[in-house]
Protein backbone atom coordinates (compact mmCIF):
# COMPACT_ATOMS: atom_id res chain seq x y z
CA UNK A 1 0.00 0.00 0.00
CA UNK A 2 1.03 3.46 -0.90
CA UNK A 3 2.23 5.70 1.62
CA UNK A 4 -0.46 8.09 1.07
CA UNK A 5 -3.15 5.57 1.90
CA UNK A 6 -1.56 4.51 4.39
CA UNK A 7 -1.18 8.39 5.87
CA UNK A 8 -5.06 8.63 4.95
CA UNK A 9 -5.92 5.67 6.64
CA UNK A 10 -4.32 6.45 10.06
CA UNK A 11 -5.11 10.15 10.21
CA UNK A 12 -9.27 9.05 9.36
CA UNK A 13 -9.35 6.60 11.73
CA UNK A 14 -6.62 7.91 14.65
CA UNK A 15 -8.14 11.47 14.34
CA UNK A 16 -4.75 12.80 14.09
CA UNK A 17 -5.15 16.61 13.83
CA UNK A 18 -8.62 16.23 16.11
CA UNK A 19 -6.87 14.74 19.62
CA UNK A 20 -4.38 16.41 20.37
CA UNK A 21 -2.42 13.84 21.98
CA UNK A 22 -1.88 11.94 18.65
CA UNK A 23 1.53 12.88 17.37
CA UNK A 24 2.65 13.12 13.52
CA UNK A 25 5.55 13.57 12.02
CA UNK A 26 6.83 13.44 8.45
CA UNK A 27 10.73 13.66 7.60
CA UNK A 28 12.68 12.86 4.31
CA UNK A 29 15.86 9.92 5.08
CA UNK A 30 17.87 9.01 1.60
CA UNK A 31 15.27 11.08 -0.16
CA UNK A 32 12.57 8.97 1.06
CA UNK A 33 9.50 10.31 2.83
CA UNK A 34 9.21 9.16 6.47
CA UNK A 35 6.17 9.03 8.73
CA UNK A 36 6.00 8.00 12.63
CA UNK A 37 2.80 8.40 14.69
CA UNK A 38 2.58 8.01 18.37
CA UNK A 39 0.25 9.27 21.07
CA UNK A 40 2.58 11.92 23.82
CA UNK A 41 1.20 11.10 26.85
CA UNK A 42 2.73 7.22 26.64
CA UNK A 43 5.83 7.83 24.92
CA UNK A 44 9.12 8.96 25.82
CA UNK A 45 10.05 11.79 24.12
CA UNK A 46 14.04 11.74 24.74
CA UNK A 47 13.70 7.80 22.99
CA UNK A 48 12.04 9.37 20.04
CA UNK A 49 14.29 12.30 20.06
CA UNK A 50 17.46 9.86 19.58
CA UNK A 51 15.56 7.65 16.82
CA UNK A 52 15.45 10.57 14.67
CA UNK A 53 18.45 11.88 15.12
CA UNK A 54 20.02 8.74 14.49
CA UNK A 55 17.79 8.50 10.99
CA UNK A 56 18.82 11.99 10.61
CA UNK A 57 22.26 11.31 10.56
CA UNK A 58 21.66 8.55 7.79
CA UNK A 59 21.94 11.11 4.66
CA UNK A 60 25.54 11.29 5.64
CA UNK A 61 26.50 8.14 5.68
CA UNK A 62 24.94 6.17 3.31
CA UNK A 63 24.56 6.92 -0.05
CA UNK A 64 22.20 3.63 -1.57
CA UNK A 65 19.03 5.56 -1.78
CA UNK A 66 17.42 1.85 -2.85
CA UNK A 67 18.40 0.46 0.55
CA UNK A 68 16.76 3.58 2.42
CA UNK A 69 14.78 0.58 3.92
CA UNK A 70 17.00 -1.29 5.29
CA UNK A 71 19.07 1.04 5.96
CA UNK A 72 16.43 2.57 8.24
CA UNK A 73 15.51 -0.64 9.95
CA UNK A 74 18.76 -0.82 11.11
CA UNK A 75 19.78 2.42 12.66
CA UNK A 76 16.44 2.23 14.63
CA UNK A 77 19.06 2.02 18.10
CA UNK A 78 16.47 0.12 20.21
CA UNK A 79 16.35 -3.27 21.73
CA UNK A 80 12.95 -4.02 20.28
CA UNK A 81 11.82 -3.21 16.52
CA UNK A 82 8.99 -5.49 15.42
CA UNK A 83 8.28 -5.34 11.21
CA UNK A 84 3.91 -5.20 11.13
CA UNK A 85 2.29 -5.81 7.44
CA UNK A 86 -1.32 -4.77 8.81
CA UNK A 87 -2.83 -1.56 9.52
CA UNK A 88 -5.13 -2.57 12.26
CA UNK A 89 -2.34 -4.06 14.23
CA UNK A 90 -0.47 -0.46 13.81
CA UNK A 91 -3.16 1.82 15.16
CA UNK A 92 -3.76 -0.83 17.97
CA UNK A 93 0.15 -0.21 18.53
CA UNK A 94 0.16 3.32 18.30
CA UNK A 95 -2.41 3.45 21.33
CA UNK A 96 -0.48 1.06 23.37
CA UNK A 97 2.05 3.78 23.27
CA UNK A 98 4.60 2.15 20.74
CA UNK A 99 5.71 4.62 17.52
CA UNK A 100 5.22 3.28 14.18
CA UNK A 101 7.15 3.98 11.34
CA UNK A 102 5.72 3.86 7.89
CA UNK A 103 8.42 4.08 4.72
CA UNK A 104 7.68 5.37 1.32
CA UNK A 105 7.94 2.60 -1.31
CA UNK A 106 7.84 -0.12 1.64
CA UNK A 107 4.73 -2.25 1.93
CA UNK A 108 5.71 -2.87 6.10
CA UNK A 109 5.98 -0.54 8.98
CA UNK A 110 8.45 -0.55 11.30
CA UNK A 111 6.92 -0.49 14.88
CA UNK A 112 9.43 0.41 17.99
CA UNK A 113 8.55 0.18 21.59
CA UNK A 114 9.47 3.65 23.46
CA UNK A 115 6.25 3.50 25.79
CA UNK A 116 6.87 5.49 29.08
CA UNK A 117 3.24 4.72 30.88
CA UNK A 118 2.12 7.58 33.41
CA UNK A 119 2.01 5.70 36.78
CA UNK A 120 3.03 5.78 40.31
CA UNK A 121 6.32 4.02 42.12
CA UNK A 122 6.24 0.64 43.38
CA UNK A 123 5.33 0.65 47.23
CA UNK A 124 4.33 -1.43 50.21
CA UNK A 125 0.12 -2.04 49.03
CA UNK A 126 -1.94 -0.52 51.80
CA UNK A 127 -3.90 -4.34 52.68
CA UNK A 128 -0.95 -6.59 52.62
CA UNK A 129 1.07 -5.12 55.16
CA UNK A 130 4.11 -6.68 56.92
CA UNK A 131 6.35 -5.70 59.70
CA UNK A 132 9.66 -7.36 58.28
CA UNK A 133 9.89 -7.56 54.65
CA UNK A 134 9.45 -6.51 51.06
CA UNK A 135 8.16 -2.59 50.29
CA UNK A 136 7.91 -2.92 46.76
CA UNK A 137 4.46 -3.69 45.10
CA UNK A 138 2.55 -3.74 42.14
CA UNK A 139 1.63 -0.88 40.10
CA UNK A 140 -0.63 0.11 37.09
CA UNK A 141 1.98 -0.90 35.03
CA UNK A 142 1.60 -4.43 33.39
CA UNK A 143 5.72 -3.85 32.62
CA UNK A 144 6.85 -3.07 35.46
CA UNK A 145 4.39 -5.51 37.31
CA UNK A 146 6.17 -8.24 35.25
CA UNK A 147 9.77 -7.14 35.84
CA UNK A 148 8.84 -7.71 39.80
CA UNK A 149 7.91 -10.89 39.11
CA UNK A 150 10.82 -11.61 37.20
CA UNK A 151 13.18 -10.49 39.54
CA UNK A 152 11.85 -13.18 42.20
CA UNK A 153 11.67 -15.75 39.64
CA UNK A 154 15.38 -15.94 37.37
CA UNK A 155 13.91 -19.29 35.54
CA UNK A 156 13.70 -19.45 32.24
CA UNK A 157 10.69 -21.29 32.30
CA UNK A 158 8.67 -19.22 33.53
CA UNK A 159 6.08 -17.51 31.36
CA UNK A 160 4.48 -14.37 30.46
CA UNK A 161 1.91 -15.00 27.57
CA UNK A 162 0.13 -11.55 26.67
CA UNK A 163 -2.83 -10.97 24.78
CA UNK A 164 -5.38 -7.83 24.07
CA UNK A 165 -8.77 -8.15 25.17
CA UNK A 166 -11.77 -5.46 24.53
CA UNK A 167 -13.30 -4.04 20.91
CA UNK A 168 -12.59 -0.50 22.20
CA UNK A 169 -10.08 -1.00 25.17
CA UNK A 170 -7.41 -2.96 23.83
CA UNK A 171 -6.13 -4.21 26.82
CA UNK A 172 -2.96 -6.01 27.57
CA UNK A 173 -3.85 -9.05 29.74
CA UNK A 174 -0.98 -11.41 30.67
CA UNK A 175 -0.90 -15.04 31.56
CA UNK A 176 2.00 -15.71 34.43
CA UNK A 177 3.22 -19.27 35.01
CA UNK A 178 6.04 -21.31 35.47
CA UNK A 179 5.60 -23.92 32.57
CA UNK A 180 7.37 -27.22 33.72
CA UNK A 181 4.82 -26.13 37.35
CA UNK A 182 1.53 -25.43 36.32
CA UNK A 183 -1.10 -27.54 34.88
CA UNK A 184 -1.37 -26.88 31.45
CA UNK A 185 -5.20 -27.79 31.44
CA UNK A 186 -5.96 -24.56 33.85
CA UNK A 187 -3.67 -22.43 31.69
CA UNK A 188 -5.51 -23.83 28.48
CA UNK A 189 -8.91 -23.09 29.99
CA UNK A 190 -7.69 -19.77 31.03
CA UNK A 191 -6.13 -19.06 27.70
CA UNK A 192 -9.63 -19.71 25.83
CA UNK A 193 -11.74 -17.97 28.74
CA UNK A 194 -9.65 -14.92 28.33
CA UNK A 195 -9.98 -15.11 24.28
CA UNK A 196 -13.85 -15.52 24.03
CA UNK A 197 -14.26 -12.36 26.62
CA UNK A 198 -16.30 -9.89 24.15
CA UNK A 199 -17.27 -6.20 25.08
CA UNK A 200 -16.35 -3.24 24.21
CA UNK A 201 -13.52 -2.67 27.04
CA UNK A 202 -12.40 -3.55 30.75
CA UNK A 203 -12.69 -0.10 32.55
CA UNK A 204 -12.46 -2.04 35.99
CA UNK A 205 -9.45 -3.97 34.70
CA UNK A 206 -9.23 -6.91 37.04
CA UNK A 207 -12.85 -6.88 38.16
CA UNK A 208 -14.43 -7.46 34.86
CA UNK A 209 -11.89 -10.03 33.68
CA UNK A 210 -12.60 -11.90 37.08
CA UNK A 211 -16.21 -11.75 36.27
CA UNK A 212 -15.78 -13.19 32.74
CA UNK A 213 -13.52 -16.18 34.08
CA UNK A 214 -14.96 -17.37 37.03
CA UNK A 215 -18.83 -16.71 36.23
CA UNK A 216 -19.61 -16.04 39.64
CA UNK A 217 -23.30 -14.65 39.74
CA UNK A 218 -24.97 -13.70 42.79
CA UNK A 219 -22.70 -15.86 45.06
CA UNK A 220 -20.76 -13.45 47.57
CA UNK A 221 -17.99 -15.50 48.06
CA UNK A 222 -14.51 -14.28 46.14
CA UNK A 223 -13.85 -17.07 43.83
CA UNK A 224 -10.13 -15.61 43.05
CA UNK A 225 -7.39 -14.01 45.05
CA UNK A 226 -5.77 -10.78 44.81
CA UNK A 227 -2.21 -9.44 45.60
CA UNK A 228 -0.67 -6.89 45.30
CA UNK A 229 2.71 -7.93 46.85
CA UNK A 230 5.00 -9.42 44.26
CA UNK A 231 6.36 -11.99 46.84
CA UNK A 232 3.15 -13.64 47.47
CA UNK A 233 2.62 -13.78 43.93
CA UNK A 234 6.15 -15.53 43.68
CA UNK A 235 5.31 -17.87 46.34
CA UNK A 236 1.89 -19.16 44.66
CA UNK A 237 4.18 -19.41 41.36
CA UNK A 238 6.43 -21.73 42.87
CA UNK A 239 3.32 -23.83 44.24
CA UNK A 240 1.66 -24.23 40.56
CA UNK A 241 -1.09 -21.27 40.77
CA UNK A 242 -1.26 -19.51 37.35
CA UNK A 243 -1.37 -15.45 37.72
CA UNK A 244 -3.48 -13.34 35.45
CA UNK A 245 -2.07 -9.97 34.66
CA UNK A 246 -4.34 -6.51 33.95
CA UNK A 247 -3.01 -3.61 32.68
CA UNK A 248 -3.93 -0.69 34.68
CA UNK A 249 -4.36 -2.80 38.13
CA UNK A 250 -2.26 -3.52 40.63
CA UNK A 251 -3.75 -6.18 41.78
CA UNK A 252 -2.45 -9.51 40.50
CA UNK A 253 -5.51 -12.29 39.77
CA UNK A 254 -4.25 -15.41 41.75
CA UNK A 255 -6.27 -19.06 40.26
CA UNK A 256 -7.05 -21.45 40.99
CA UNK A 257 -7.97 -20.90 45.25
CA UNK A 258 -10.12 -21.96 47.73
CA UNK A 259 -11.88 -20.42 50.70
CA UNK A 260 -8.61 -20.74 52.86
CA UNK A 261 -6.18 -19.27 50.44
CA UNK A 262 -8.31 -16.26 51.55
CA UNK A 263 -7.74 -16.76 54.76
CA UNK A 264 -3.33 -16.77 54.64
CA UNK A 265 -1.43 -13.40 54.81
CA UNK A 266 2.40 -12.44 54.34
CA UNK A 267 2.91 -11.90 58.02
CA UNK A 268 2.78 -15.81 58.73
CA UNK A 269 5.77 -16.41 56.57
CA UNK A 270 7.74 -13.37 57.99
CA UNK A 271 7.64 -15.05 61.56
CA UNK A 272 9.11 -17.91 63.10
CA UNK A 273 6.62 -21.17 62.23
CA UNK A 274 5.82 -20.85 65.64
CA UNK A 275 4.86 -17.55 65.68
CA UNK A 276 3.00 -17.62 62.40
CA UNK A 277 1.26 -20.59 63.66
CA UNK A 278 -0.04 -18.42 66.17
CA UNK A 279 -0.90 -15.42 64.47
CA UNK A 280 -3.15 -17.43 61.78
CA UNK A 281 -4.94 -18.72 65.04
CA UNK A 282 -6.04 -15.83 66.32
CA UNK A 283 -6.84 -14.64 62.71
CA UNK A 284 -9.21 -17.88 62.36
CA UNK A 285 -10.28 -16.64 65.88
CA UNK A 286 -11.16 -13.44 64.50
CA UNK A 287 -12.77 -14.43 61.72
CA UNK A 288 -14.71 -17.14 63.10
CA UNK A 289 -15.94 -14.35 65.28
CA UNK A 290 -17.41 -12.25 62.79
CA UNK A 291 -19.32 -14.94 61.15
CA UNK A 292 -20.79 -16.51 64.60
CA UNK A 293 -20.39 -14.19 67.49
CA UNK A 294 -23.74 -12.00 66.94
CA UNK A 295 -26.07 -15.05 65.61
CA UNK A 296 -25.04 -17.17 68.80
CA UNK A 297 -25.57 -13.93 71.24
CA UNK A 298 -28.68 -13.63 69.64
CA UNK A 299 -29.66 -17.13 70.64
CA UNK A 300 -28.90 -16.96 73.92
CA UNK A 301 -30.97 -14.01 74.45
CA UNK A 302 -34.40 -15.45 72.74
CA UNK A 303 -33.55 -18.35 74.48
CA UNK A 304 -31.33 -18.45 78.10
CA UNK A 305 -32.02 -21.57 79.11
CA UNK A 306 -29.37 -23.01 76.30
CA UNK A 307 -26.27 -21.26 78.38
CA UNK A 308 -24.93 -23.39 81.31
CA UNK A 309 -24.81 -21.66 84.89
CA UNK A 310 -21.18 -20.56 84.33
CA UNK A 311 -22.08 -18.35 81.51
CA UNK A 312 -25.70 -17.39 82.59
CA UNK A 313 -24.22 -13.41 83.03
CA UNK A 314 -24.36 -13.41 78.49
CA UNK A 315 -27.38 -11.58 77.58
CA UNK A 316 -28.51 -7.76 78.31
CA UNK A 317 -29.18 -6.60 81.56
CA UNK A 318 -31.13 -3.58 80.62
CA UNK A 319 -34.52 -3.12 78.91
CA UNK A 320 -34.92 -1.58 75.95
CA UNK A 321 -37.95 -0.65 73.76
CA UNK A 322 -36.16 -1.56 70.75
CA UNK A 323 -36.04 -5.24 69.42
CA UNK A 324 -32.40 -6.62 70.47
CA UNK A 325 -32.24 -8.25 66.42
CA UNK A 326 -33.24 -4.55 64.97
CA UNK A 327 -30.40 -3.06 67.27
CA UNK A 328 -28.12 -5.55 65.92
CA UNK A 329 -28.86 -4.75 62.56
CA UNK A 330 -29.09 -0.96 62.96
CA UNK A 331 -26.08 -1.25 64.58
CA UNK A 332 -24.31 -3.53 61.99
CA UNK A 333 -25.75 -1.01 59.11
CA UNK A 334 -24.18 1.83 60.79
CA UNK A 335 -20.58 0.42 60.87
CA UNK A 336 -20.82 -0.54 57.47
CA UNK A 337 -21.94 3.36 56.79
CA UNK A 338 -19.00 4.41 58.79
CA UNK A 339 -16.64 2.26 56.71
CA UNK A 340 -18.07 3.86 53.69
CA UNK A 341 -17.94 7.27 54.57
CA UNK A 342 -14.31 6.55 55.85
CA UNK A 343 -13.39 5.72 52.66
CA UNK A 344 -14.55 8.58 50.51
CA UNK A 345 -13.31 11.10 53.79
CA UNK A 346 -10.16 13.13 52.99
CA UNK A 347 -7.35 11.66 55.31
CA UNK A 348 -6.76 14.48 57.48
CA UNK A 349 -10.43 14.27 58.33
CA UNK A 350 -11.03 10.57 58.72
CA UNK A 351 -10.24 10.23 62.71
CA UNK A 352 -12.03 12.53 63.50
CA UNK A 353 -15.19 11.22 61.78
CA UNK A 354 -14.15 8.22 63.30
CA UNK A 355 -13.98 9.57 66.90
CA UNK A 356 -17.48 11.19 66.40
CA UNK A 357 -18.75 8.38 65.45
CA UNK A 358 -17.42 5.77 68.07
CA UNK A 359 -17.83 8.40 71.30
CA UNK A 360 -20.84 10.44 70.54
CA UNK A 361 -22.86 8.61 68.45
CA UNK A 362 -22.08 5.87 70.11
CA UNK A 363 -22.61 6.87 73.65
CA UNK A 364 -25.29 8.98 73.04
CA UNK A 365 -27.06 5.88 71.19
CA UNK A 366 -26.63 3.91 74.64
CA UNK A 367 -27.60 6.81 77.01
CA UNK A 368 -31.36 7.70 75.20
CA UNK A 369 -31.48 3.86 75.16
CA UNK A 370 -31.89 2.90 71.94
CA UNK A 371 -29.00 0.93 72.25
CA UNK A 372 -27.93 -1.91 75.17
CA UNK A 373 -24.16 -1.67 75.82
CA UNK A 374 -23.92 -5.39 75.33
CA UNK A 375 -24.78 -4.73 71.46
CA UNK A 376 -21.92 -2.23 71.08
CA UNK A 377 -19.75 -4.55 72.31
CA UNK A 378 -20.10 -7.41 69.82
CA UNK A 379 -20.96 -5.15 66.78
CA UNK A 380 -17.53 -4.16 67.51
CA UNK A 381 -15.70 -7.30 68.39
CA UNK A 382 -17.51 -8.61 65.64
CA UNK A 383 -16.34 -5.84 63.43
CA UNK A 384 -12.54 -6.24 64.72
CA UNK A 385 -13.17 -9.86 63.33
CA UNK A 386 -13.88 -8.55 60.34
CA UNK A 387 -11.17 -6.40 60.06
CA UNK A 388 -8.70 -9.21 60.91
CA UNK A 389 -9.62 -11.28 57.64
CA UNK A 390 -6.94 -10.88 55.03
CA UNK A 391 -9.13 -10.90 52.15
CA UNK A 392 -11.60 -7.54 51.58
CA UNK A 393 -13.97 -9.33 49.66
CA UNK A 394 -13.83 -12.75 52.24
CA UNK A 395 -14.89 -10.21 54.97
CA UNK A 396 -17.69 -8.56 52.92
CA UNK A 397 -19.31 -11.91 52.19
CA UNK A 398 -19.03 -13.30 55.68
CA UNK A 399 -21.05 -10.02 56.69
CA UNK A 400 -23.79 -11.24 54.58
CA UNK A 401 -23.69 -14.33 55.60
CA UNK A 402 -23.80 -13.13 59.39
CA UNK A 403 -26.60 -10.52 58.83
CA UNK A 404 -28.40 -13.65 57.35
CA UNK A 405 -27.68 -15.60 60.33
CA UNK A 406 -28.98 -13.09 62.70
CA UNK A 407 -32.62 -12.67 61.10
CA UNK A 408 -33.19 -16.15 60.53
CA UNK A 409 -31.91 -16.71 64.38
CA UNK A 410 -34.09 -14.14 65.55
CA UNK A 411 -36.97 -15.25 63.61
CA UNK A 412 -36.55 -19.20 64.36
CA UNK A 413 -34.64 -19.46 67.24
CA UNK A 414 -32.27 -22.32 67.33
CA UNK A 415 -33.46 -24.58 64.39
CA UNK A 416 -32.92 -21.58 62.87
CA UNK A 417 -29.30 -21.15 63.63
CA UNK A 418 -28.88 -24.82 62.95
CA UNK A 419 -30.66 -24.25 59.52
CA UNK A 420 -28.37 -21.41 58.57
CA UNK A 421 -25.40 -22.77 59.58
CA UNK A 422 -25.42 -25.99 57.60
CA UNK A 423 -26.87 -23.75 54.07
CA UNK A 424 -24.10 -21.62 54.88
CA UNK A 425 -21.45 -24.87 55.04
CA UNK A 426 -23.49 -26.68 52.42
CA UNK A 427 -23.04 -23.22 50.21
CA UNK A 428 -19.36 -23.41 50.65
CA UNK A 429 -19.29 -27.36 49.40
CA UNK A 430 -21.10 -26.65 46.30
CA UNK A 431 -18.84 -23.65 45.11
CA UNK A 432 -16.03 -24.29 42.55
CA UNK A 433 -13.65 -22.04 41.11
CA UNK A 434 -12.53 -22.96 38.11
CA UNK A 435 -13.10 -26.64 38.88
CA UNK A 436 -11.60 -26.51 42.07
CA UNK A 437 -13.78 -27.16 45.08
CA UNK A 438 -13.92 -24.38 47.20
CA UNK A 439 -13.66 -25.68 50.86
CA UNK A 440 -10.21 -28.22 49.78
CA UNK A 441 -8.68 -29.39 51.69
CA UNK A 442 -11.81 -30.05 53.73
CA UNK A 443 -13.90 -31.18 51.65
CA UNK A 444 -12.86 -33.19 49.96
CA UNK A 445 -10.51 -34.36 52.69
CA UNK A 446 -6.42 -34.17 52.17
CA UNK A 447 -4.65 -34.83 55.93
CA UNK A 448 -1.57 -33.33 54.95
CA UNK A 449 -3.05 -30.54 53.41
CA UNK A 450 -5.67 -29.70 56.45
CA UNK A 451 -2.11 -29.67 58.71
CA UNK A 452 -0.65 -27.38 56.60
CA UNK A 453 -3.43 -25.04 56.37
CA UNK A 454 -3.54 -25.36 60.27
CA UNK A 455 0.05 -25.10 61.28
CA UNK A 456 2.27 -22.93 59.45
CA UNK A 457 5.52 -25.14 58.14
CA UNK A 458 8.51 -24.26 58.01
CA UNK A 459 10.16 -23.95 54.77
CA UNK A 460 12.37 -26.67 54.63
CA UNK A 461 9.46 -28.75 55.75
CA UNK A 462 7.00 -27.87 52.93
CA UNK A 463 8.68 -30.19 50.62
CA UNK A 464 4.91 -31.21 48.55
CA UNK A 465 2.87 -28.73 46.41
CA UNK A 466 -0.55 -28.39 47.03
CA UNK A 467 -2.41 -31.02 45.01
CA UNK A 468 -5.41 -28.96 44.21
CA UNK A 469 -3.20 -26.90 41.69
CA UNK A 470 -2.53 -30.20 39.65
CA UNK A 471 1.26 -29.60 39.45
CA UNK A 472 3.24 -31.56 36.89
CA UNK A 473 6.05 -32.27 39.79
CA UNK A 474 4.58 -32.44 43.23
CA UNK A 475 8.12 -32.34 45.29
CA UNK A 476 9.98 -29.13 45.64
CA UNK A 477 13.60 -28.93 44.68
CA UNK A 478 15.28 -30.13 47.52
CA UNK A 479 13.02 -31.33 48.66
Amino acid sequence: MKLEQNRKLMNERMGVNTSFDVGFRSVTILEHEINLYYVTGLCDSALIAQLLRQLNELDDQKEGKDEASKYIHDELVHQQVDVVESIDKCITQVLSGLIVIFVEGDAKAYVVDVRSYPGRTPKEPDTEKVIRGARDGYTENIVENTALTRRRIRDERLRLEIMQIGERSKTDICISYIQDIADPGLIELLKEEIKNISTDGLSMADKSVEEFLVKQGYNPFPLVRYTERPDVAAAHLFEGHVLVMVDTSPSMIITPTTYFHHLQHAEEYRESPMVGSFVRWVRFFGVFASLFLLPLWMLFVLQPELLPEGLAFIGPTEESTIPIVIQLLLADLGLELLRIAAIHTPTPLATAMGLIAAVLIGQIAIDVGMFVPEVILYIAVSAIGSYSTPSYELSVANKLVRVFLVIITAIFGLPGFVVGVTAYILLLARTRSLNTPYLWPFLPFNAKALMAILVRLSVPLAKIRPSIVHPQNNRRKGG
